[in-house]
């Protein structure tokens, strides 16, 4: 072993929850001094990554208030997707050597997975990962577009091909389809063989949508912020018929609009509830007070199914389910297929700046921070 892996660097720590994630944003999340790690307290089956890019993600935020459905008791390291080089092995590993290129596994490393690799998340200079967790980066991809590829293309399976069982032909409505795990939804469902409409609240993201992939696209909102009557849009591009398969990712009314632009038998794909982000106490405390609500008479008369997706927890009830999807979104990376859309980098100085982006929907697909 090294006395010294490397430089001090910096890391952003969450102190404790905040009531919402702007709240913790404002006062309990703070750029810090981040010494080395000292291999002298590592196991040897640990891997130490210098981070180079880290995914800015939705979940984030909601586990800054503990609003998320996982919590990481603070004070941890915010940041579920990053990559880097290897810079310490211990004795023990053997899969990965110093130099090389990884992505980390956020199912074993970083907030969302368990145990005492939890504290690292991406936001930082270094990160300790168990050995099993660190994956070769595909050859074909830059780390910036690795760090977006499964969180975001493993949920998009999850929802469209082990829950919504989508076929070629299908029509499909993808709501927030300008957000990271929404373009990946459209570019999963085109490569299925689909259709899709992608929806959203601006022309512009509509406009470069189209140019990602969407076949079709619709405004849902009105000038003045409510949700248009957008069903008669999905009717008129399906000839009345109603779209086989809905992805809805932002709750609220946008979710009983939906249950109308279905056809009868169609499927409600819930993935989660960005309209309405407070539906649980802030400050880590449970419950779901303002949980949102679907009518049940429209579910009944048109004889629909609606599916809970979460693609994480369905994964640790049946770890059977990954294996296959990752195989094949490795495959179509392999086959430059899939290719995500990765939009600014932010210095881990402006951490903060980046977050509020994600918070506001600012760019189409995923945005990343460099610790450099």
């Amino acid at each position: 072993m090294t006395a010294s892996i490397g430089p001090a660097g910096q890391h952003v720590v969450v102190s404790e929850y905040g009531e919402t994630p702007l709240d913790a944003l404002a006062h309990h999340v703070h750029l810090e001094a981040q010494p080395a790690p000292d291999p002298s307290t590592l196991a040897d089956t640990d891997v130490v990554l210098r981070v180079r890019t880290c995914a800015v993600g939705w979940v984030d935020l909601l586990m800054m208030s503990g609003q998320y459905q996982h919590m990481v008791a603070p004070p941890y390291t915010p940041g579920l997707e990053f990559g880097g080089e290897v810079a310490w092995t211990g004795a023990a590993v053997r899969r990965v050597s110093v130099g090389d290129r990884v992505l980390a596994d956020g199912f074993s490393a970083g907030p969302r997975s368990s145990g005492p690799h939890q504290r690292y998340g991406g936001f930082s200079t270094w990160v300790v990962i168990p050995e099993h967790a660190a994956i070769p980066a595909p050859h074909n991809l830059s780390l910036d577009q690795c760090v977006n590829l499964l969180g975001n293309y493993e949920t998009a399976y999850h929802v469209l091909v082990d829950r919504g069982g989508v076929q070629e032909g299908d029509v499909v409505v993808i709501h927030g389809a300008s957000g990271s795990t929404g373009l990946a939804g459209v570019q999963l469902a085109k490569l299925h063989g689909a259709t899709v409409i992608a929806t959203g609240r601006s022309p512009e993201k509509l406009a470069q949508l189209r140019k990602l992939g969407a076949d079709h696209t619709i405004q849902t909102v009105d000038d003045d912020g409510s949700v248009r009557r957008f069903r008669t849009d999905v009717k008129a591009l399906t000839d009345g018929r109603g779209a086989d398969i809905v992805w809805d990712g932002v709750g609220g009314d946008i979710s009983v609009e939906s249950l109308r632009c279905l056809r009868f038998g169609g499927k409600l794909c819930i993935v989660g509830w960005a309209a309405t982000p407070f539906v649980a106490r802030g400050k880590g405390k449970r419950g779901a007070p303002r949980a949102n609500q679907l009518p049940t008479n429209i579910i009944q008369m048109k004889g629909l199914d609606i599916l809970g997706c979460p693609a994480v927890i369905a994964t640790k009830h049946d770890a059977t389910l990954r294996p296959r999807r990752l195989q094949w979104i490795f495959d179509q990376v392999e086959a430059g297929r899939i290719v995500p859309h990765v939009g600014p980098a932010f210095p881990l100085s402006d951490w903060d700046a980046a977050l509020r982006h994600k918070w506001r929907s600012v760019f189409v697909g995923g945005c990343v921070i460099h610790p450099d």
